[in-house]
């Protein structure tokens, strides 16, 4: 009982301090949630052809039709996973229209203390466009002036609407925005393809900005792997050359080094063009899919007949040189692009050649495999692994043709079926070599030579 005055008082204390503290949890706490912008779905009015005229504020488009550019849930690009993705114009209602087309929307503005609003461009774009305010043009992503358009890679972008350039009326601000864009005939056209496909955004500085670097980021995610790939590649041709040291007659480390070469050259293209913006379309479909990739094709079958010992079958290195040859030709005047002059018959014939080119390709990758297969040394564990690793990345599109999934998205960043090829050659590749290799070791008396089943 003589501890109940003592209980008595640490209650009262208790009461005390909660009456104190009480006032101060009600206190209202500002909340912040920093800059913001606002994404401009729609809708937006859309007309395809192409006229100056359309780019002026007070232009009447109201005979033109409703578009909307509201991605569905988890939208996102099937490349590199970039969100907020919608279809093009090709998939509403105008398949196998290339050209221009315009998006024109009025926005409106609650005056504010900001001296000037931003505008993130859109983050993905068929395939180039020029971005017009109340009539003004104020930049774009490609070289308008020339016909066609020199387009390069769409990078995230944002442009700065000074509030000079708005319309001031009851405290608020107005202005017309419209987007030219241009889907370059004859190259990257699928059917979905055309027009805007991530929609801009309106907002202050900070807001834009912290947007823009987002989108920067996912760029650069989706493009990491193909960045390291080419250094891998390089790594195995240096390792491919240096065993030619204790093997100079031996063709299947110099023929192995020109196609790990010609692929690293094939791999870089793809950050070189998507992030750094130093090729333009043309140069792509030139270098990278007419010159690069029917080389590339004919030295790692090349490559495979030296590894195989089928130096004897020169109708090998006769089938590399003519399919070779015919791609070349073929997808230069297959691309109108390259070839704008033909007539759609020409480009349409010189197509299907390029694709019987690559199922010629296809049957030389499959009997070089089946020969392989036959030796059945333990040299071909790594090898033949190794030849099907290759041949997914080398021909992703035929097996997009029978269905085979091209891409997922682990952690939202988009990793296609051949950058999963093409690492797991990188490991077997660098076995196979070691493999090779370790015949020239020095070794005891009685020990018996490894078979590498080469006829050279």
């Amino acid at each position: 009982m003589r501890f109940r005055p003592l209980l008595k008082l640490l209650a009262l204390l208790v009461f005390a301090v909660s009456i104190a503290v009480a006032p101060a949890m009600a206190t209202p706490v500002a909340i912040s949630f920093g800059p913001s912008v606002m994404p401009l779905n729609g809708p937006w009015k859309f007309h395809t052809g192409d006229d100056a005229r359309w780019a002026a504020q007070d232009f009447d488009d109201g005979n033109w039709e409703t578009v909307d550019l509201t991605p569905k849930p988890g939208a996102h690009d099937g490349d590199v996973g970039l969100r907020n993705y919608v279809p093009g114009w090709q998939a509403k209602g105008h398949r196998g229209y290339t050209g221009f087309a315009w998006y024109r929307m009025v926005v409106h503005v609650v005056a504010s203390g900001a001296d000037t609003l931003w505008l993130a461009g859109p983050a993905s774009v068929d395939n180039g466009y020029q971005l017009y305010f109340n009539g003004r043009l104020i930049g774009g992503i490609g070289d308008f002036a020339r016909t066609p358009p020199a387009i390069v890679s769409t990078q995230p972008r944002m442009f700065a609407l000074p509030r000079v350039l708005w319309t001031a009326r009851n405290g608020e601000l107005s202005g017309v925005i419209a987007f030219r864009v241009a889907l370059i005939k004859g190259l990257l056209a699928g059917p979905d393809s055309g027009g805007i496909h991530i929609a801009p955004l309106l907002g202050n500085e900070m807001g834009v900005g912290d947007h823009t670097r987002l989108e920067w980021l996912q760029a650069v995610e989706g493009y990491t792997v193909d960045a390291i790939e080419p250094i891998l590649f390089l790594f195995l041709a240096i390792m491919a050359l240096s065993i030619l040291k204790f093997d100079p007659h031996q063709s299947f480390y110099p023929w192995l080094a020109a196609a790990l070469i010609l692929l690293a050259a094939a791999r870089a293209n793809q950050p070189l063009y998507f992030l750094g913006q130093f090729e333009t379309m043309w140069g792509f479909a030139f270098w990278r899919l007419t010159v690069i990739d029917p080389l590339a094709l004919a030295a790692w079958a090349m490559a495979w007949r030296a590894g195989f010992g089928l130096q004897s079958e020169r109708w090998i290195a006769i089938a590399c040189a003519v399919l070779a040859a015919a791609y070349m030709v073929s997808r230069y005047f297959g691309t109108s692009l390259l070839s704008p002059e033909l007539p759609h018959a020409a480009i349409v014939a010189f197509a299907s050649i390029v694709q019987w080119t690559r199922y010629g390709f296809l049957a030389l990758f499959c009997y070089l495999a089946y020969r392989g297969i036959r030796i059945g040394n333990r040299g071909t564990w790594f090898a033949i692994p190794a030849l099907l690793s290759v041949g997914i990345g080398l021909f992703a599109q035929e097996l997009s043709l029978i269905g085979v999934p091209g891409i997922w998205f682990p952690f939202g960043v988009g990793v296609s079926r051949t950058e999963y090829a093409y690492i797991a050659l990188d490991v077997l590749l660098f076995l196979y070599l070691l493999y090779r290799l370790w015949q020239f070791a020095p070794r005891r008396s009685g020990d018996a030579p490894v078979d590498t089943g080469n006829a050279d």
